[in-house]
């Protein structure tokens, strides 16, 4: 009896390490939601005078993928705002969380910042109340997302298209400055015009011409989704009362026209999630080029057929992978708010004393004036962001709650752990400019105080949390 029960156990123990362990499988999901406001709020991309929303040019959109490799569950959000405060994100975070179960620490929700949209505060008329629109699309758009998932594979690569991308900021010539709307002089200028090009040396910083890529596909290859990295600043071009999701909307509808697998399947959905690009944009101030004027959404359609194309090429060369393994992390950093200085207090007093009518010394003064006394009254005295990083497969992704300049997105690529490495900023929240210290030295709009908002070192400290970040997840 006994060796009849030895070999019993024996067979058991050895039948179970002859099987093979249970199939990983990989999945994704993607969906689309029209965030569209309606018409009559204020557009939010410029300075006062803002104008009214009249016209809808082309919808505006929340890309919502979902990412799922047995485990853990991955959620990207890109949605057509020029740029969204925490507290909305994480409202819609903390619902979808309550529906689906997925940690809000693995969701990350960016706004590709189209300067031809509008402010998701809550509206004093409750038929303008676009947060509550926005938050419950988003939630519904990656709902529908989790709904739709589905065996997957997925691949990442990388293209280039350096012809869009031109750093904005430029040195001035030794010796000579420009002047700012707080009575001081910049050494560092933005967008060039006029006179002032003559004091031009050389652009103030890099730019990165890479386009990064994330495909996946259904099993039998039918795209699921393409979600495209880019690190250009909005093209603009827009007439003033239109709403427009700019290049950003116009290469997802290339994207999803040109993937379009059929009315019977769920339809493609392209995603393009901006990059560190707050020092950069589309207008080359060299003088190499002469100026071209343009008819409405011309440049728009040409840097998103131009984008699109080198995206589609990159997909061709790609190959899929069954499964990767998925995983997230996030941390709160805590940085200090940017004060001013007594002097400071003193000009934007002075400067909001003048009567109406008076001279103006600097044509932003009143606005800064404004943003200086606001600064010195903000509570509290430091701000929380979310830091955050993924793993897919041995692609990583960071996310900053920043307009990020682009040597620190670089500096992000290079000292990461893994072999591929994309940022996107304006990620989970927006706290305005983030400029490293040597560029804060020089000066020029994106160091003005009021629209930089946080501690000097501040980009020193995120650059140091992202890498660490991405240590852990590697």
């Amino acid at each position: 009896m006994k060796r009849l029960l030895l070999l019993f156990l024996i067979s058991v123990v050895c039948g179970a390490s002859a099987q093979e362990p249970p199939e990983q499988v990989f999945k994704a999901g993607a969906a689309t939601s029209n965030i569209t406001p309606p018409l009559g709020m204020e557009i939010v991309g410029n300075f006062a005078p803002r104008p009214i929303a009249e016209h809808v040019h082309d919808e505006l959109h929340a890309r919502c993928l979902v990412l799922d490799d047995g485990k853990t569950r991955l959620v990207f959000v890109v949605a057509d705002t020029i740029s969204l405060a925490r507290e909305v994100w994480d409202e819609a975070k903390a619902k979808i969380e309550a529906s689906t179960g997925i940690p809000r620490s693995n969701m990350m929700f960016s706004g590709t910042h189209t300067h031809s949209s509008v402010s998701a505060l809550t509206n004093e008329n409750p038929a303008l109340n676009y947060r509550q629109i926005l938050v419950s699309r988003v939630v519904d758009g990656v709902r529908r997302a989790v709904n739709q998932l589905e065996p997957a594979k997925i691949a990442w690569g990388t293209g280039n298209l350096p012809q869009h991308v031109f750093n904005r900021r430029w040195r001035l010539k030794e010796g000579m400055t420009n002047p700012n709307p707080f009575g001081g002089l910049d050494r560092a200028v933005m967008n060039p015009s006029g006179t002032v090009r003559l004091k031009l040396s050389e652009p103030a910083g890099p730019t990165n011409p890479e386009v990064f890529c994330l495909s996946v596909q259904s099993l039998d290859g039918r795209q699921i989704a393409l979600m495209a990295n880019y690190w250009l600043h909005y093209v603009g071009g827009v007439p003033r009362e239109h709403l427009s999701a700019d290049y950003f909307g116009e290469f997802c509808r290339i994207i999803e026209m040109k993937l379009a697998a059929g009315p019977e399947h769920p339809p493609v959905v392209g995603l393009l999630a901006n990059g560190p690009c707050g020092d950069v944009n589309n207008n080359d101030y060299s003088g190499r080029t002469p100026p071209v004027k343009r008819e409405p959404y011309e440049k728009i359609k040409m840097v998103a057929s131009d984008l699109a194309a080198e995206v589609l090429r990159v997909r061709k060369t790609l190959r899929h992978l069954d499964w990767v393994p998925l995983k997230a992390a996030e941390a709160e950093l805590e940085l200090a708010v940017r004060r001013p200085t007594a002097e400071m207090i003193e000009w934007a007093k002075a400067v909001l004393a003048k009567p109406k009518d008076a001279a103006q010394v600097h044509r932003l003064e009143q606005p800064y004036a404004e943003r200086t006394l606001a600064a010195r009254d903000a509570k509290p005295d430091y701000v929380s962001c979310i830091m955050q990083a993924f793993r897919i497969g041995e692609l990583g992704v960071a996310a900053i709650p920043f307009e990020v300049f682009t040597e620190t997105g670089l500096e992000i690529k290079a000292k990461s752990p893994f072999a591929d490495t994309f940022t996107i900023e304006l990620a989970n929240g927006s706290n305005g400019y983030l400029p490293t210290p040597p560029q804060l030295d020089l000066g020029g709009y994106e160091t003005w105080l009021g629209t930089n908002r946080v501690e000097r070192d501040a980009s020193v400290k995120i650059t140091a949390k992202i890498l660490d970040l991405l240590g852990n997840l590697k």
